[in-house]
């Protein structure tokens, strides 16, 4: 969850400071030829700060001199000690294992740290600072008028898809991640084979898997990527694949390709990863409870993996 939420912070560092970002799972990190160095700052994601692999990552990271930024849910945590620095996230205890508020809180100090790191490198002006992190405080009021409606909507939606086998998830650009990371969470908590792509890739592989019985989470907002992600949605149509689309309010054109529409309200485009989480969440909560699952301590799993 902690990858995914850094593929995200990838999209919006590159396109507001202007800097290339890397991201690794932390067990592959620490364990590849690093070209790390005093001018590479190190930046390690993790609810408890206490997760084997990662420390390990930014152990080795700091012995070649990079600095290191922790952030991080847990206060005096290892990882927090160790860290040059620390963005704690304030997300209060998180009970179930699948994390769900501690990855929305990462996106926002993500974002939080890209709006900064612009100023003091003055990639982009004021205004534009101010008026993005504008966007990100109204999120969460947008967030809490739509939740119970969206909650709703997607109980009755799950009545025709809990029983799957299986389970598709596609994004595009920034969105992407978030596929993967609603693939993860219903894996995780309902037991169902789920994978998340980036819908472009679909043709060079994954498509061959469509068909009548196989269920498709597609994230389509109205962004720069629009019309590229919904003739990849056309393409699952036309191979009789069972969809679901996640889309902008408004976008009455996602009626003519299925009945299942869940529609969100428009925000700014970079601020979509942290809106369309919540339905991909709720997703893997409900069908997970209609499949009388536990959904807080799902089998196998552990909340913080101390060990390699």
């Amino acid at each position: 969850t902690s990858w995914h939420a850094a593929q995200v912070a990838k999209y919006w560092l590159e396109k507001y400071v202007d800097i290339p970002v890397e991201v690794d799972i932390a067990s592959e990190f620490r364990y590849r030829h690093l070209l790390v160095d005093d001018r590479v700052l190190t930046i390690s994601i993790s609810q408890s700060g206490e997760t084997a692999d990662t420390l390990a990552g930014i152990r080795r990271a700091a012995e070649m001199g990079s600095k290191v930024l922790t952030i991080c849910n847990v206060v005096g945590s290892t990882m927090t000690r160790e860290a040059d620095g620390t963005i704690y996230t304030h997300a209060g205890p998180e009970i179930g294992v699948a994390s769900t508020k501690a990855f929305i809180s990462q996106l926002a100090a993500l974002f939080l740290f890209t709006l900064y790191l612009a100023q003091i490198r003055n990639s982009i002006d004021a205004a534009t600072r101010k008026q993005l992190g504008q966007h990100l405080i109204d999120s969460a009021q947008t967030v809490e008028e739509i939740l119970p409606q969206v909650q709703e909507q997607i109980r009755a939606l799950i009545e025709s898809f809990y029983d799957c086998r299986d389970f598709l998830f596609v994004g595009r650009g920034v969105n992407f991640p978030i596929a993967l990371e609603g693939a993860l969470k219903l894996k995780e908590i309902s037991y169902i084979h789920a994978e998340g792509y980036a819908a472009g890739e679909l043709k060079h592989g994954p498509i061959a898997l469509i068909d009548k019985d196989m269920p498709v989470f597609a994230i389509t907002p109205q962004d720069t990527v629009y019309q590229k992600t919904i003739s990849n949605v056309e393409e699952i149509k036309a191979r009789q694949g069972r969809i679901i689309l996640l889309g902008s309010e408004g976008d009455n054109h996602l009626k003519t390709i299925t009945d299942d529409v869940i529609y969100l309200p428009t925000v700014h485009e970079d601020i979509n990863p942290i809106l369309y989480t919540i339905p991909a969440q709720l997703l893997a909560y409900e069908i997970a409870a209609r499949r009388g699952c536990d959904v807080d301590q799902p089998r196998n799993l552990a909340k913080s993996v101390t060990v390699e």
